[in-house]
């Protein structure tokens, strides 16, 4: 039986230059989708999966996510005192018991590998989950669910992956599977001609603890950084690396189209504004035809 995913870590170190000046002073991270960051979605999804260990890979101006995930006395008195009992019990469910938080500084912007590997202290020689909170995914159950599912019938590492246009495969690592979706090559951002399908990397993982040796020792790659992608093609040689094509609908928060996409896909679900915002798009749409 596999071992049990316990750690999932967020690399959250980014500047989100392509939301200035929204991510001047705000993580991108802590962008909203209704009312909760995408942080926090990011939490909510590995905690489903059994994580109990959040291992956050930060930079120097993201103390917002810290304070996002810790208690506020002060505001939890302001809420008792206003008899605000949902919205107190909504912050106080933030981080449930038994879960803990964990942060760790990346010193240097080295790449998604580099910040993979500055999380090897806190995980440990266990496999863990690393989640990219800017790839939001709407599914039931969560994407890191339906992984550790997986990791239960075949073990090794596991990575979520979508198909996407031939012609967009220069934005994404890819993937070649054989019949039992073992990977047997992965290209970080190769042009459409070159790439050895249109299957692509998206912000989930399942990684075996061997990852570590190989991050440790690649060096830098594409862009002067240490790649998650090389570290990966690494450990193929030596462990088992799958292919999971996940159930659900992933949003790009990257990107201003994609976070827009999701913020109207959210607000359409969401209980508080489903249907005044519906009645409010089907406005817009009339005044559009006329």
């Amino acid at each position: 039986m596999a071992q049990t995913v316990r750690a999932a870590v967020f690399p959250v170190a980014g500047r989100g230059t392509r939301f200035l000046p929204a991510t001047k002073a705000s993580p991108k991270e802590m962008l909203p989708i209704v009312d909760k960051p995408l942080i926090q979605y990011a939490v909510e999804e590995a905690i489903e999966a059994g994580a109990t260990k959040l291992v956050f890979v930060t930079g120097s101006s993201k103390r917002a996510i810290e304070d996002h995930f810790d208690t506020d006395p002060d505001l939890e008195q302001a809420l008792t005192d206003a008899g605000k009992d949902e919205l107190l019990h909504s912050i106080q469910r933030i981080v449930p018991p038994g879960v803990s938080c964990i942060y760790i500084r990346q010193g240097q912007p080295l790449g998604l590998g580099h910040a993979v590997l500055c999380a090897r202290p806190a995980v440990g020689d266990e496999p863990f989950y690393v989640h990219l909170a800017d790839d939001l995914i709407s599914g039931t159950p969560g994407c890191l669910t339906q992984m550790a599912a997986a990791y239960d019938v075949h073990g090794g590492s596991i990575i979520a992956v979508e198909t996407v246009p031939k012609a967009s495969t220069s934005s994404y690592g890819i993937v070649a599977v054989d019949a039992d979706n073992r990977i047997t090559k992965i290209v970080e951002k190769p042009a459409p001609d070159e790439a050895p399908s249109n299957s692509a990397v998206v912000g989930r993982y399942l990684l075996e603890p061997q990852i570590f040796d190989k991050l440790a020792s690649i060096g830098k790659g594409a862009g002067g950084e240490i790649q998650l992608t090389d570290g990966i093609a690494d450990l193929m040689k030596d462990s088992p690396v799958y292919a999971h094509s996940f159930d659900g609908v992933r949003y790009d928060c990257g990107s201003k189209l994609g976070y827009l996409q999701a913020t109207v896909a959210y607000g359409l679900q969401h209980p508080d504004t489903g249907e005044g915002f519906r009645e409010h798009l089907k406005e817009l749409l009339r005044g559009s035809t006329r």
